[in-house]
Parts: C-alpha cells; structure tokens; sequence
C-alpha cells in the first residue's frame, strides 16, 4: 500500500479493531517503527509480528473501511479523541508513569489553566462520608476547581454530584468505553457530566467493565489533578492505590480524619499519620490549596473574616415548617431510622408516625436530608 496515514489516524484504528489491544499494538509499532507503517504493511510482514486471525482483522478492515474511518466514525458518535503530543492531550498527563497513549472522551476534557482535585473514597461509605463529600465538593465547586473522579458509587460519585450542584465542573475516568455508563445507577451523573465536563477512558468505546481495568484507571484520575482529597478508606482498599499513584506523580494528597473505631477512616487516619493534610473545614481546604498552587479561582467571600462562604442549603430557613424543624434539629451526620429521629425529639415530638414517615420522604425529596440504606437518614446541611 502506497496511502500515506498520521500517526494518531493509524493508532486509532489499531486500537479499534476488534481483538486488539495494547500488546498486539506495541508489537506492531516495535517492529514496524510507525504506527502508520504497520496498518500499511503488506499481509506476508504483518504475519511475522502478530497472529494470522489479527492479521485477518487488520487487512479486511482496512481494505473494507479505509484506515481513516476509525476517527471519522468516533466523530459521528459524539467521541473525542486525543494523543499524546496533540494539543488537547492534557498536560498534566505528560510524562506520569504509564502515560496513556490516547484518550477517548465525551463532552470535554479538562481545562488545562484551572485547578483540578481528585476526590475519592469508599465505595460503602457512612453517613458522615457522604456529608463530608458533598460539602467539600460544593465548596470545591463553587470556588472554580474542577473535580476529577471515578464516578463510582459512594465517595466518588456523591462528591461529582456535589460539585455539579453548584455550578462546578467535573470529570469522570471510566475503567471501561466512554460509550458505558457504569454503574447503571449513575445515569444520571453520567448525562450531566457529558454537559457539564466530561467522561474519559483510555479504552476504546464498547469496552466493558472488568475488574483488572480499575486499578489501571486511576492513574489518570490522579494524573489530571493538582491534588487528591481522600474522603472514607478502609486500611486495604482500592483508593489507596490512588493515593500511592499520585503520592509516585507527586501530588499533594490530603485526608478526611475520622474516629479511630470506625473502619471506614483508618485508612484516612494512617494516611494523615504518614504526613497527608488533614481535611478540616472545606474553605480551609481551599484557601490552603489555592495559596500552594498559586492558582486564581472565583471564591465566594462571606460576611465575616472574608472566608468563603460553605452554606449549601437546598432550601430556605424561612419557609420552614415547625415539624420540618424538629427533625432537621435532631438530624445531623450520623444516620438514625424513623423510631430514632421520633425518640430523639422526645417531647417535642407530637406528630403521629405516619406523618413523620411522609416528611422525610418529602425532605428526602426536596434534598434537604439523604436517605441511606432505604431506612435511616442524614441531614444534608448540619449545624
């Protein structure tokens, strides 16, 4: 074949031909020298570096589709792509160990000239976990950094919920084709990222879900921030990889304490041992970061002592009604069921069961408390 391809062209269809994957890729550019060279090379040299049946698949499409129709028809699908040493790759990228080759995105990537933060944790995460999530990442938000995450359940995706809620941007790392929603549950997160920031993987479109791609992800989760918040982690867990990724592309990494019994903070709390910054306040955090990094963002300032202002109040004290007040006063973060909210209010508690259930779900609804486990529930914005 005589046609002339880009590099970035040649990978992509590489990487979209069914069956191959980054060891059959790297073969063909060890031997051939250029990626565009191995997708124009005859069958005879192609079957002295790989497998008949990948040879197979390279020629018939090639000769069937044209090299050039793998990034045509990722256009078509709403899919942006980006290599190494193109000018949208992002920067923050180049040069961590592993650095992926390509990204497949959907919606945008990254600004380069904004701060990011990753924020990460449990995936079972408690009460006091998803308080502290949503809060930091609402002020994150609100203050102009972009927040990077996993989208996964717990910690990661409450904390790009978070962040939405008040107009921030943020990015999901997917461990699977930008093209997945994963988990189901997060559709909705999903949708609003595309829009609102973006969802990114280094796997083609259509991959699926596995458990080995995870870990491999986070790299690029921590890759593509100025720093990691890490919000629940039990001493062995997966986010802990995260941390040590980003602790070897030297990131600052900063840690929500908790209480020394609970199984959820141990890893928070040995991190913070070993020299993470604690997590106290979510304004301090950013101030903190901010004065380190040196980046301007848009922080809104409050009435006393210019402190950013942290109040994420879905709704209006004013328009509160009296029992709406009784529950809010004695819900804070740590998850109670209906009997205990009606115990805790002892004598103040005069309204019949049947109505207390029916306020929560309405709360639940209108966002001013969450509803964990189906059962128990948490205040949103505690005092």
């Amino acid at each position: 074949m005589n046609e002339i391809y880009s590099e970035k062209e040649s990978l992509c269809f590489l990487q979209m031909l069914t069956g191959f994957y980054a060891k059959q890729i790297d073969m063909l550019k060890t031997h051939f020298g250029t990626y565009a060279k191995a997708v124009t090379a005859d069958e005879s040299a192609l079957k002295k570096v790989i497998k008949p049946e990948f040879v197979t698949s390279l020629v018939t499409e090639r000769e069937l589709k044209g090299v050039p129709s793998a990034c045509a028809d990722l256009k078509s699908r709403g899919i942006g792509y980006c290599v190494a040493g193109d000018e949208d790759y992002p920067r923050r990228l180049l040069g961590i160990k592993d650095m992926p080759l390509s990204l497949f995105y959907m919606g945008e990537l990254p600004d380069e000239d904004r701060p990011s933060v990753a924020i990460i944790g449990a995936r079972n995460c408690s009460g006091y976990g998803r308080q502290m999530a949503r809060e930091f990442a609402r002020e994150i938000g609100s203050a102009g950094i972009q927040v990077i995450s996993g989208m996964a359940l717990g910690i990661d995706g409450i904390a790009q919920k978070g962040a939405l809620s008040t107009g921030g941007r943020s990015f999901g790392v997917l461990g699977c084709g930008v093209d997945i929603c994963y988990p189901q549950s997060n559709h909705d997160l999903y949708d609003e990222l595309k829009t609102k920031g973006g969802i990114i993987s280094e796997y083609r479109p259509g991959t699926e879900p596995i458990a080995r791609l995870f870990p491999e992800r986070n790299r690029i989760i921590s890759g593509l921030s100025d720093a990691v918040l890490v919000i629940e982690a039990r001493e062995r867990s997966g986010t802990l990889i995260t941390v040590s990724m980003a602790l070897d592309q030297g990131r600052e990494i900063y840690a929500l304490p908790g209480r020394v019994t609970d199984s959820l903070s141990t890893g928070c709390n040995r991190l913070i041992w070993e020299g993470a910054t604690p997590l106290v306040r979510p304004y301090d955090f950013v101030d903190d970061f901010l004065k380190k990094t040196g980046f301007t963002c848009n922080v809104k300032k409050g009435k006393k002592k210019g402190r950013p202002e942290t109040s994420c109040k879905s709704y209006d004290e004013r328009f509160l009604t009296s029992n709406e007040r009784k529950i809010l006063s004695v819900l804070g973060c740590d998850p109670k069921s209906a009997g205990e909210i009606i115990y805790d209010m002892g004598d103040e508690c005069d309204i019949p069961i049947s109505e207390v259930l029916c306020l929560l779900t309405q709360m639940t609804a209108r966002h001013m408390i969450d509803c964990i486990d189906g059962s128990h529930y948490v205040n949103l914005s505690p005092r």
